[in-house]
């Protein structure tokens, strides 16, 4: 009997683990006007470390390209476009990229779009930029503990790019040519 509880223990134990861990293989996507814009990533999650994940002191802060981060965990995070967009202001041609994201200003944090593919998120190369946009940066309803990329149609062919994970939320508007 005891060696079916402590048994159980375990499992259980594991499971909660389990839960906090990092998500890996997510897809977000959105079809506006016919064309398909992906966002696929892997999602660490919070794992009681609120208040300890932006900032030079923060467990972003630890990584090697700090202030940019990888806007995820594992594999850099890959943006695939069908049509072209204007993202915030640039211009982001049809096909495949990196998203990272500048953290230097909390405040006024900035997505770069970045043609290198396929990488490691610690591999990140500034002379493969695309461009970089700012982002709006605010506060979610609530925690949230895993990070979450959300693609939306906004009206017409305009869309939403916004990733959310712990207490902020930062997006940038797109328009599908």
């Amino acid at each position: 009997m005891k060696t079916i509880l402590i048994g159980a223990g375990v499992l259980i134990a594991a499971a909660s683990l389990a839960s906090a861990e990092t998500k890996t293989g997510l897809t977000e996507s959105v079809t506006i006007g016919g064309k398909t814009v992906s966002i696929a990533y892997s999602a660490p999650a919070v794992n009681k470390r609120v208040g300890k994940l932006f900032g030079k002191d923060g467990t972003i802060g630890s990584d090697t390209n700090y202030p940019v981060w990888r806007a995820g965990a594992n594999a850099a995070t890959a943006l695939h476009t069908d049509a072209d967009l204007d993202l915030g202001g640039l211009v982001v041609p049809k096909g495949d990229y990196t998203l990272f994201v500048n953290l230097a200003n909390p405040a006024s944090w900035e997505l770069i779009v970045n043609k290198q593919t396929g990488q490691s998120g610690l591999e990140y190369d500034a002379k493969q930029d695309l461009g970089r946009v700012k982002m709006t940066v605010g506060k979610p309803p609530a925690l949230v503990e895993q990070l979450q990329y959300t693609l939306s149609g906004t009206g017409g062919n305009k869309g939403k790019l916004q990733l959310a994970w712990e207490n902020v939320a930062a997006s940038v508007n797109f328009t599908v040519k």
